[in-house]
């Protein structure tokens, strides 16, 4: 299955509105030559940078993405935004469940698919986050851990809906730890995911989900990593911060 790859930026708590319009301004004349039929490229911002970023992009080669969403579409929730909020910003992809919010705030899988289906409603392309921790790597309890944030936090879809969704794998037990996922390693994970998806939704749709990679992807590794059979791109955190940098990245990703 060829799939289209997706390179999608995740700012964190990363660049005022003045310092992510001059980003994405730079950044904008940097992927011009890329192909949008061999790539997606997406940004994701901020909630405050978003207003900034999104005139700066429209009509180039730059998605807009946030980086989460509440499953309410209003109420009493101080500090969170609705999809609906999201949409009228331009949005349209979201981040669901990056393990920082899993570790840091007490995202669930549970509170994964109340804002995946909150997502999917208002139209947005959701990133769900998955992945497991070194604890859980050592006591080789990975494929477990996957297993049950697969299933719960894609409960209650149809593969038309999966369809729409794109996964990203976190080793979070490779960041910041010393330690890293050789690409091999990475397309075993990746390819037990894609089993997985196979089993709740079907082999077609499972072969057509794409699945990035978030456990620290660089322009030295992203040729190596997106080679890999069920590698289908990443998701960038520090290296996004700056345009040539992100820029290299995605030029090595889509490199035969």
């Amino acid at each position: 299955m060829n799939r289209k790859v997706i390179i999608a930026g995740n700012w964190k708590m990363n660049k005022t509105g003045s310092e992510g319009k001059a980003l994405v301004g730079e950044l904008a004349a940097a992927v011009a030559p890329f192909d949008p039929a061999e790539v997606d490229i997406v940004v994701c911002p901020p909630f405050t940078t978003l207003a900034e970023v999104r005139p700066v992009i429209a009509g180039t080669k730059i998605k807009l993405g946030a980086q989460n969403v509440h499953w309410a579409e209003s109420g009493a929730f101080t500090g969170e935004i609705s999809a609906s909020m999201l949409k009228e910003a331009g949005v349209e992809y979201v981040i669901i469940g990056h393990s920082e919010r899993r570790q840091y705030f007490g995202e669930t899988d549970e509170t994964v698919n109340k804002r995946l289906q909150a997502a999917l409603k208002a139209g947005l392309k959701p990133i769900v986050c998955i992945g497991e921790s070194l604890a859980e790597r050592e006591g080789g309890r990975t494929e477990e851990v996957l297993r049950r944030q697969v299933r719960g936090g894609f409960a209650g879809l149809d593969a038309a809906a999966m369809a729409q969704i794109v996964v990203a794998y976190e080793p979070v037990w490779a960041i910041g730890t010393g330690r890293t996922a050789t690409p091999a390693m990475a397309e075993e994970t990746h390819a037990f995911v894609r089993s997985e998806l196979a089993a709740m939704f079907g082999a077609d749709c499972a072969a057509k989900v794409r699945i990035q990679y978030g456990g620290s992807m660089k322009a030295d590794n992203a040729r190596e990593l997106v080679a890999q059979a069920d590698i289908d791109g990443g998701l960038i955190g520090g290296a996004s911060l700056k345009s040539a940098d992100f820029a290299r990245l995605i030029a090595e990703a889509l490199a035969k």
